[in-house]
């Protein structure tokens, strides 16, 4: 018998060592020619090393986590031998060394198929004495597409073949064992050999596109990490049953004039919003961290977060205390046509005391929405879904809907934002109330 040495390959890009992040074998498993024993990990990739010959582990170099240097030993394998002796592939040598000779690789894939070979415990006129391994590179070596189905070749020349479309089965290797190297892929292009096309849609593209951060997009920019850095979010939601509310909505959409804009679900919430506001006014508030100064406005200023070609602007609703729902409904179309035109006016793009944010249309459950600086809260609409919903006796289908609401935590305590949002859930479960003057 003799022992085979597999050393930490090359895997190219200068990387020096590598880290172990697998085993797939351990000492006493047998093991069959291109089964993989490892699994080792660059800064750039995970890398599988497969064994180039069939026989039983006996020895494994490192432990998971450990770092190997290229061309340290890491699995010795013993393989068969003729008369039962062969010399120890010595440490200088290539792990491909082991396919120096013909015959024994030609053994090693009978034997992995169960069937027998000649080759094996008896002398062959391309072996050294008695079991001896020819050094690599001697008569009788054959090329890596005549010896293997797949190909020997580094990692790193796998990867710059698949890259340029190079079927490796049409490269001859010079290197041990027909193993292929740079310089074969070089004289194989040199020789007119064209790379095989990618198959359409799966080439990979390399462009990098620079977009430099101006205009509004800048402003957007500077606005969230304003308002990620200096804000203490915390974000409550609630599930809230809207099945009354779409019916009545449904039922104003019929019944309304000609002049009138179609009823979204918006205008109803900023009216609850108002009518909660008039008993949480904490949330309807700016904050000067700077100066450490709260402002509670009477006014209900609403931003609508409307998204432009340009980017995302909050278009405001002014006065929405002293609005209907058709008036609200009305003032919202206008104010989002004249955003996504880049005819608003800078009023009507500023001064809001608190914000709402609509994702539904576009589905998701839960958002965690980001409050415009320097308000201190922002309400999430979130998608309307129909789901079973037990009421004591049975399953029944309610529509139901989300409310992702943010508040700043130095301002808002948790009790606060959790009583807001409970009073607009009571409010949109029974619409009528909303329509009553308290």
């Amino acid at each position: 018998m003799g022992e085979f040495i597999i050393k930490m390959p090359d895997v190219g890009e200068g990387v020096a060592e590598a880290e172990l992040v697998e085993w797939h074998c351990k000492v006493g498993d047998p093991v069959r020619e291109d089964m993989v024993l490892a699994a080792v990990m660059t800064d750039k990739a995970t890398v599988e090393i497969p064994s180039p010959v069939t026989g039983t582990v006996l020895w494994l170099g490192a432990e998971i986590g450990d770092t190997v240097a290229v061309k340290a030993p890491l699995v010795r394998i013993q393989v068969a031998g003729e008369d039962g002796e062969a010399d120890a592939v010595p440490m200088a040598e290539t792990v491909t060394a082991a396919f120096s000779s013909p015959q024994r690789a030609e053994g090693a894939r009978r034997a992995d198929d169960g069937e027998t070979s000649p080759s094996l415990g008896q002398p062959s006129p391309s072996s050294g004495p008695a079991g001896h391994l020819l050094p690599a590179g001697e008569k009788g070596r054959r090329t890596a597409p005549d010896m293997l189905s797949k190909p020997l070749a580094s990692p790193a020349v796998r990867l710059r073949a698949q890259d340029g479309g190079i079927d490796l089965r049409q490269v001859t290797g010079t290197g041990p064992a027909g193993r292929i190297t740079h310089d074969d892929l070089d004289q194989f292009l040199a020789r007119g050999a064209q790379p095989q096309p990618a198959p359409a849609g799966l080439a990979r593209k390399t462009a990098v596109e620079e977009i430099k951060v101006t205009g509004l997009r800048r402003r957007i920019s500077e606005k969230m990490v304003l308002a990620t850095s200096r804000i203490p979010h915390i974000t409550y939601v609630e599930e809230i049953d809207v099945t009354d509310l779409e019916d009545l909505r449904a039922t104003m959409n019929a019944g309304r004039k000609p002049d009138q804009t179609k009823l979204t679900i918006l205008p109803f919430l900023m009216r609850a919003m108002v009518k909660t506001i008039d008993e949480q006014p904490v949330v309807n508030a700016t904050f000067d961290d700077d100066a450490g100064i709260i402002s509670r406005h009477a006014a209900v200023h609403i931003g609508i977060a409307t998204q432009t070609p340009a980017g995302l602007t909050v278009p405001v609703v002014r006065h929405a205390e002293a609005r209907g729902i058709w008036d609200c409904a009305a003032e919202v179309v206008r104010l989002a046509e004249a955003a996504r035109t880049g005819s608003a006016l800078r009023e009507e793009l500023s001064g809001s005391t608190i914000t709402i944010t609509s994702l539904g249309a576009m589905g998701g459950i839960v958002t965690t929405p980001i409050i415009n600086h320097p308000e201190v809260a922002i309400v999430g609409v979130n998608k309307i879904m129909t789901r079973p919903v037990w009421d004591g006796n049975q399953f029944i289908p309610r529509k139901m809907m989300n409310l992702s609401s943010s508040f700043d935590h130095r301002v808002v305590d948790g009790w606060d934002a959790a009583t807001f949002v409970q009073r607009i859930k009571a409010l949109l479960e029974t619409p009528a109330l909303i329509f009553i003057e308290s």
